[in-house]
């Protein structure tokens, strides 16, 4: 039981942190000391799965989970993600299939 509280007690101090000074190159276009790690955690995903290096994609798998982490990428559609980076997140999430989005008729 005390595992348990524990680990709630660092998941709970882990979505206080700020987002890593890593990221900084990553948003040069946002206002980087306002982004929350927890709300802005679709773009956050986004644009390391786009820009960001392996320390990027290392951090975004510790702090949200894999699981999370394909779980948002499968939601986004597919045409917010370069080409090459949407294979590399397929292969390193275990990604089969990503939102595609259709075309009109």
């Amino acid at each position: 039981k005390g595992d348990i509280i524990e680990k709630q007690n660092l998941i709970e101090l882990m979505k206080k942190q700020n987002l890593s000074p890593i990221f900084k190159p990553l948003f040069w276009s946002y206002n980087f000391s306002r982004i929350d790690p927890e709300k802005d955690k679709k773009l956050i995903i986004i644009q390391t799965v786009n820009y960001g290096n392996l320390e990027h994609w290392r951090w975004i798998n510790k702090f949200y989970g894999s699981k999370v982490v394909r779980d948002s990428l499968q939601k986004v559609v597919s045409t917010e993600f370069r080409p090459q980076a949407l294979r590399l997140a397929g292969l390193l999430f275990n990604i089969e299939k990503f939102n595609y989005a259709p075309r009109s008729t």
